[in-house]
């Protein structure tokens, strides 16, 4: 990963702090792309690690425009796009009765919408050897109560993973999904069910955020070269009991 150009979005959070670290560790170039903008902390620590340089913008990733922005500040600065990690991710909790026009769009957005346009800049712009990775999540396979638009958008995102594959390989670039189960961050705490005690998450099921960013840097590694249009998942065996 020495001096390869990472773009991570949702990267002053949790899972996607944790998949800058793993990659500074290595010796990338950082662009963190968050709602929030860094102040100077993040960029601080990725240095301290190991990054080659580190830089942090602002953006909002319903913005098509401000996507496209985004991707230019990175060639203008790097001059290439190695790895994309599609993080960026939101939830709500309600009935699917009480959802409107208004929540679908911008948890589609959110979560779909904005890793299919960083996928499709990524696949536009990559060389041969390139990567895109989709951090889902494993209700794109089994969900619950109260997440529907969230569930659907990780699902289409396992799709995209699929027919970005498809399209990436002629290029010489591939394409994964990650599908973390239970991890230990702000976005789990805020789960109603977590938070009433409805739901109790065995600590043995719970993973931290660099489970999920030790697995991004392999799929990003020349070691993961024949692995492509996979929706891989990462829940401590979760989903796997009867």
């Amino acid at each position: 990963m020495q001096h390869r150009v990472v773009l991570v979005t949702g990267g002053l959070g949790g899972i996607g702090m944790a998949v800058a670290h793993a990659f500074a560790g290595e010796g990338a170039r950082l662009l963190l792309i968050d709602r929030r903008g860094d102040d100077g902390t993040a960029r601080s620590a990725l240095l301290a690690a190991g990054a080659a340089d580190v830089a942090a913008v602002a953006c909002d990733v319903q913005d098509e425009a401000a996507i496209a922005a985004v991707v230019e500040s990175a060639l203008s600065r790097f001059g290439r796009l190695d790895v994309v990690v599609n993080v960026a991710g939101a939830m709500i909790y309600k009935p699917i009765a009480e959802l409107d026009a208004a929540d679908w769009r911008r948890l589609l957005d959110i979560n779909f919408v904005s890793a299919a346009l960083f996928t499709g800049h990524a696949l536009r712009l990559m060389q041969p050897g390139g990567c895109v990775i989709n951090v889902a999540s494993v209700h794109a396979r089994r969900t619950s109560a109260l997440v529907a638009p969230y569930a659907a958008a990780k699902a289409a995102m396992v799709s995209l993973t699929r027919s970005a594959a498809i399209e990436g390989k002629p290029l010489g670039i591939r394409v994964n999904a990650i599908l973390p189960g239970a991890i230990e961050t702000p976005m789990l705490r805020e789960s109603p069910n977590i938070a009433s005690g409805a739901e109790v998450i065995d600590p043995a099921d719970l993973g931290q955020p660099e489970d999920i960013a030790a697995l991004a840097r392999f799929l990003a590694s020349d070691a993961a070269g024949f692995i492509t249009g996979e929706d891989i998942v990462a829940d401590g065996g979760r989903m796997g009991r009867l």
